[in-house]
């Protein structure tokens, strides 16, 4: 296997997963605020990966699994 079908089928199956598991996503820490001396931290905001990714993930892996690569002479 090249490279450009690894990088192939392991888009595909990132955007399989993607599709599959609609809840993927991330947290990050909330931002400190400095009130009159005291120290205030947010709480953790919770972000998901849009099911757009996942679908372009998917449609990349397939066209970069069919189009043929051009060889260099």
């Amino acid at each position: 296997m090249n490279k450009k079908n690894l990088i192939a089928v392991s888009l595909v199956i990132l955007g399989i997963v993607m599709l599959g598991y609609s809840c993927i996503g991330f947290t990050t820490p909330g931002e400190a605020i400095d009130l009159q001396g005291s120290h205030i931290l947010q709480s953790i905001r919770h972000h998901f990966v849009p099911q757009v990714l996942g679908c372009l993930a998917l449609i990349g892996g397939i066209v970069l699994f069919v189009v043929k690569t051009r060889q260099v002479r």
